[in-house]
C-alpha cells in the first residue's frame, strides 16, 4: 500500500535586506538545508511543496510578514502537513507570538520541524526545551534593541542626525557624517511658512494659503530607494514643522533637547514669536467651556460611504460660539472635499439624536441603547447600523416597512435604515423609515416665508414688485408659486422626505400646479407615506 505524502513547507527569513541581491543569499542557504532535510525523510513519505515562503527584510520580533502570514493561512486552509525552518529564530524571536503560531499548527495537526535544533514538540520535555530556546532568542532581540537605543541616545546628545524623516529644508548628511545639509532653496519656503503663520495666526489658514500655493512637504528618497513625501501639507505636519528645533540647529531625543551638529535656518527670536502664538492658540481652544463639556459618543464607531472613520473635530464661531463635527479622517489631514457623494463631514449634535431617536426606537428596553451601538455607516440615502446579534430577533417587529435587516452573523445584526442626508453644509436630517412622522423643515420654511416677503399681492394674484437683489433671492422666489396645498404640506413638515430646500433650488419647477405635483413626486409621497387618518393634501387634488 502506497503511503501518503506528507506535505513539507519551508519558510525562510533575514531580518536585513543586505546582500538578498546575490545570486546565492541566505534565504538560499536556509531554503537548500531545509530540502536536504526533508531529503532525508523521503523513506517516510515527506515532499517538499513549490509554493516558496521566504521573508527578506522582516523582523523575527513581528508577525507581519508577508511570508509568514501566507504560511500560516495555508496552514489554516490544510494545505500543509509539516512546517521546516533552518532554526527556531527564524520563524519567531517572541515567545507570545510562538505560542500563537503553535497554538494555529496544533488545531490543524501541523507539525514542526527545525532543521539545526532537534526536538519533539509533542512531549512536555520538548515543549520545555523549545520556550528555553525561544526565551534566549527573544532575550538576544531585547538587548540588541536595548544597545540600539543607547548608542542613538549618544549619538544624539553630541548632535549627530540619527535618521527619520528628513524635515524640509534640509539635505541627506554627506557619506560618512552625521550631519544635516542645508538645502537654500527649501530654507526659503520653511522661513516663508513661519513668517505667514506670525501673520495669519492660524495653521488651518496657513495649510489652505500652503496648498494654493503648491508648495509640498519634502520629497527625497530613502536609504531603501523609496520615495518620501512631496505631498500637501496636512495641519497636524504644520503643527510638527513649527514646533520642531531643528531649525534652530537642535537635535531632539525625546524629550531633551540638544544642540546638533547642523546649521540653524530660523531666527531664535522668529521661532519664539511663533512657539507664542501657539501657546496662546492652545490655550484659547482649551479655555472654551463648551469644548471641555462636549461628548463625543460616537467615537471610533461612526464610518464614511468608503470606510473611513469620521473623527470628533471642533470649530469656533467668531462669537466664540463652538461648533461640533465628525469629520472623515482623509479631510482631517488636509485632504480636499471628496466629489463622488461621500459625506465626509457632519453635523455631530444632528447625528448623534438622530441615532439616540433610532436607537431607543429600536431597543425600548435598553437603559443606554447607545452601548449596543457597535458601528455606524454613513451614506447619502441610509445609514447601515451594527447592533449585537443577539437583538436580532426582537428588531423585526419594530422596523418600518422601509427599514431592513440587512444580514446577521455570530456577533452582529446590520440594518439598513433609509435617510436623506445633506452632502454639503446644512443641518436638515429626514428619516424615510420614520416617515409617519410630520417633520417640518426649519429652513425650507424659511424659504418659502422669504419668497413670499419677495412678492406682493394684486387681487389676489402674486406679483413681483423689483427684481431680487441677490441670486439666492432670485432662486428661491419660486417657491411662493408653488401650489397651495403643496405650500401647506411643507409648513405642516409633510413633503417628500427626499425634498429639501437644496434639491428644490436645482429643480426646474414648472408653473402648472399638477405639472408640479408630478415633477416633484408629491402625489405618490404623500399618499404612501401618511398613515390612515392623517390628512393629506393629496386629497384635495383635482
Amino acid at each position: 500500500m502506497s503511503r501518503k505524502p506528507i506535505r513539507c513547507a519551508i519558510y525562510t527569513r533575514k531580518s536585513s535586506g543586505e546582500g538578498l541581491d546575490q545570486s546565492f543569499n541566505s534565504l538560499d542557504a536556509q531554503r537548500e538545508a531545509g530540502e536536504a532535510y526533508v531529503k532525508s525523510q523521503t523513506h517516510e513519505g515527506w515532499k517538499v511543496i513549490s509554493t516558496l515562503y521566504d521573508d527578506g527584510g522582516y523582523s523575527g520580533g513581528t508577525m507581519e510578514r508577508p511570508a509568514l502570514q501566507r504560511l500560516l493561512d495555508d496552514v489554516d486552509a490544510g494545505l500543509i502537513d509539516v512546517v521546516v525552518v533552518y532554526k527556531i529564530d527564524r520563524l519567531t524571536r517572541s515567545l507570545p507570538d510562538f505560542a500563537r503560531i503553535v497554538e494555529c499548527f496544533d488545531a490543524k495537526d501541523v507539525s514542526f520541524v527545525s532543521v539545526t535544533q532537534s526536538f519533539n514538540t509533542t512531549s512536555s520535555m520538548g515543549r520545555l526545551t523549545l520556550c528555553v530556546l525561544l526565551s534566549f532568542a527573544q532575550f538576544e532581540r531585547e538587548v540588541t534593541g536595548e544597545r540600539i537605543r543607547d548608542k542613538i541616545a549618544a549619538s544624539k546628545a553630541k548632535g549627530m542626525w540619527m535618521g527619520g524623516n528628513l524635515p524640509l529644508g534640509y539635505d541627506l548628511p554627506a557619506p560618512g557624517t552625521r550631519t544635516l545639509q542645508v538645502n537654500e532653496e527649501e530654507a526659503n519656503t520653511v522661513r516663508q511658512i513661519f513668517a505667514r503663520y506670525l501673520k495669519l495666526g492660524s495653521v488651518h489658514a496657513l495649510q489652505r494659503e500652503l496648498d494654493k500655493q503648491g508648495i509640498r512637504s519634502k520629497e527625497w528618497v530613502s536609504s531603501k530607494g523609496r520615495n518620501v513625501g512631496g505631498l500637501p501639507f496636512s495641519r497636524g505636519a504644520l503643527f510638527h514643522l513649527l514646533r520642531n528645533p531643528v531649525y534652530l540647529g537642535c537635535i531632539r531625543h525625546k524629550d531633551v533637547i540638544h544642540r546638533g551638529e547642523h546649521q540653524a535656518i530660523i531666527e531664535q527670536g522668529l521661532f519664539d514669536e511663533v512657539q507664542e502664538q501657539l501657546d496662546r492658540n492652545a490655550r484659547r481652544h482649551k479655555a472654551a467651556p463648551e469644548r471641555k463639556a462636549a461628548e463625543a459618543p460616537l467615537t471610533g464607531r461612526l464610518f464614511d460611504a468608503a470606510g473611513e472613520v469620521m473623527s470628533p473635530s471642533f470649530s469656533q464661531g467668531c462669537s466664540g460660539r463652538l461648533y461640533r463635527y465628525y469629520v472623515s479622517a482623509s479631510l482631517q489631514q488636509g485632504g480636499s472635499q471628496s466629489d463622488d457623494g461621500i459625506i465626509q463631514r457632519i453635523s455631530a449634535p444632528a447625528i448623534e439624536k438622530l441615532v439616540i431617536e433610532i436607537l431607543e426606537r429600536l431597543l425600548p428596553k435598553t437603559n443606554n441603547a447607545l452601548d449596543q451601538l457597535h458601528a455606524i455607516h454613513l451614506h447619502t440615502e441610509r445609514l447601515l447600523i451594527d447592533l449585537p446579534a443577539h437583538t436580532g430577533k426582537d428588531l423585526v417587529s419594530k422596523l418600518t416597512d422601509d427599514e431592513e435587516i440587512i444580514f446577521t452573523n455570530t456577533s452582529i445584526t446590520r440594518i439598513a435604515i433609509p435617510v436623506q442626508l445633506p452632502l454639503r453644509g446644512g443641518k436638515r436630517l429626514i428619516i424615510a423609515g420614520a416617515s409617519h412622522q410630520a417633520r417640518p423643515d426649519p429652513t425650507l420654511i424659511a424659504a418659502l416665508r422669504k419668497a413670499h416677503r419677495l412678492v406682493r399681492r394684486e387681487r389676489g394674484q402674486p406679483t413681483i414688485d423689483t427684481a431680487p437683489r441677490s441670486p439666492y433671492d432670485r432662486r428661491i422666489l419660486r417657491l411662493a408659486f408653488l401650489a397651495p396645498d403643496l405650500q401647506r404640506d411643507i409648513l405642516k413638515g409633510l413633503q417628500p422626505p427626499s425634498l429639501n430646500l437644496e434639491r428644490l433650488q436645482k429643480l426646474v419647477i414648472p408653473l402648472g400646479w399638477k405639472e408640479q405635483r408630478k415633477a416633484l413626486g408629491w402625489l405618490r409621497n404623500c399618499r404612501s407615506e401618511l398613515p390612515p387618518g392623517l390628512p393629506c393634501s393629496a386629497k384635495m387634488f383635482p
